[in-house]
């Protein structure tokens, strides 16, 4: 591995397609970011259409890890309709300690069904077996157990919880820290 992650594309899952944005995901990102339950656990307030916009543009440059710092971020497609329904980030947060961290917001349409449990695997799979990562994160606010269930299931164990360490949207809140080694993701192998 020479230090760079650029996917060959489409990556494929079982019942997903993962790809760079586009600017023609504008509709359907918008349908996701403009939704109170969406934003509620983020950063972010729900986004207009010019913020969405806004964030596309940023996630259409996000197709490969160069250096660190970089954000992989990935259109969540589902087949055959070709709506996007969700998205998922690979950040390379560490060359030397060969750090990441993974993310994902999804419609919560199609919340329940494994989907985003299906497109962070494969996102740990190009952390962990092309870029060569030796642990990668996922950060939550610790009311999300919808998202905590998510990494559980994807084998990630609880590390930390840093009790009201941030303000957000006006309130502290808590943030929980899952990880996972990359011995710990070879010895699971039962992964999809």
């Amino acid at each position: 591995m020479d230090g760079v992650l650029r996917p060959d594309y489409p990556i494929r899952t079982p019942r997903l397609i993962l790809r760079p944005f586009a600017e023609s995901d504008l509709e359907d990102l918008h349908a996701i970011q403009s939704r109170p339950e969406v934003a509620r656990y983020l950063y972010w307030e729900p986004r207009d259409r010019e913020q969405v916009k806004m964030a596309l543009l940023n996630m259409v440059r996000g197709w490969a890890l160069t250096a660190e710092g970089d954000v992989l971020a990935l259109a969540v497609v589902l087949p055959p309709t070709g709506t996007v329904i969700g998205d998922v980030i690979l950040k390379w947060s560490s060359v030397e300690h060969r750090q990441g961290e993974i993310g994902y917001v999804f419609h919560p349409h199609y919340g329940g069904q494994g989907f985003a449990t299906e497109a962070a695997t494969a996102m740990l799979r190009l952390g962990f077996d092309t870029l060569r990562l030796h642990r990668i994160i996922g950060r939550i606010d610790g009311r999300n157990t919808a998202s905590a269930r998510v990494l559980e299931r994807l084998g990630m164990r609880r590390e930390a919880h840093f009790i009201q360490n941030e303000i957000v949207k006006g309130e502290w809140t808590d943030e929980v820290v899952y990880a996972l080694t990359e011995e710990e993701w070879r010895a699971a192998a039962v992964l999809p």
